[in-house]
């Protein structure tokens, strides 16, 4: 096998988005991007809700059925680029409406995952449904679980999906300044109990409820390193990572997998 074949480019998309305005927001990915080195087989990872913010305005919801223009984008994205684009939008499904993230492939095909712990500080649950089942999929060599946010500090989700066998979980946010600790903090526990990668984006500025964010997007291996801790400013940080890696960690993986069948609660 080439040794490319074991490498994938990680694109961390870190973004004040502009309130409830899903075209500027995309002109602002088209034009950011424009600017990056993208090939086949990478990962583009975008923010929780990336075309409007943390809005509780179910009428700005992507209908499924209909092809809305952000959903477009996404798929011409990930066509022109050969990649795999993962991003938070919210969804309307059978007048039920949906905080979701997507992994959006070449090919179009669109891998869903629906928020299973809503934000009740915000009152997230009295807009959107939550979701009940755990999202894993392959690409590039990698066994991708998705979480959204808040999802974050519920270790439960996480042992499910590395039950699944995932390698890689990823986590977009609109996660607050005054808790960025816990970010971190959470980020490394769930890649440290899992070992496994976590990648995770964040977005900067301030939304309209006056709610500051200040990023600190990150990278981080299965023994808790922070390969990667992103500043408190809009950029595109690139990073590769390698599945050889992960693989001389398997009997670590594999004996922690086999402790996972021992149910005590």
């Amino acid at each position: 096998i080439p040794s490319g074949l074991f490498k994938m480019r990680i694109h961390l998309y870190q973004n004040d988005i502009e309130w409830e305005d899903p075209e500027r927001n995309i002109s602002a990915v088209n034009e950011i991007l424009g600017d990056c080195i993208i090939s086949s087989g990478d990962l583009v990872i975008l923010p929780e809700m990336f075309s409007t913010g943390f809005s509780m305005r179910p009428e700005l919801s992507n209908e499924i059925d209909k092809k809305s223009p952000t959903i477009n984008f996404l798929e011409r994205l990930a066509s022109k680029y050969s990649c795999c684009v993962i991003a938070g939008i919210t969804t309307k499904r059978n007048d039920q409406f949906f905080n979701e993230a997507f992994a959006v492939l070449p090919n179009k095909k669109m891998i869903s995952y629906k928020k299973n712990y809503l934000f009740p500080l915000a009152n997230e649950h009295k807009t959107y449904e939550a979701g009940c089942d755990l999202t894993v999929f392959e690409w590039s060599s990698w066994v991708i679980g998705m979480s959204i946010c808040y999802d974050l500090r519920f270790p439960e989700l996480y042992r499910g999906l590395a039950k699944e066998k995932a390698n890689l979980m990823i986590n977009i946010a609109n996660w607050p300044i005054d808790r960025i600790e816990h970010w971190i903090t959470l980020l490394r526990a769930r890649a440290i109990e899992n070992q496994c990668y976590v990648a995770a984006v964040n977005r900067v500025g301030q939304d309209i409820n006056g709610v500051e964010f200040n990023g600190h997007s990150s990278l981080i291996d299965f023994n808790g390193h922070l390969i990667f801790r992103g500043v408190e400013k809009e950029q595109v940080k690139t990073l590769t990572i390698d599945i050889q890696i992960f693989v001389r960690n398997l009997i670590v993986f594999h004996v922690f997998l086999k402790c996972l069948e021992l149910t005590i609660y």
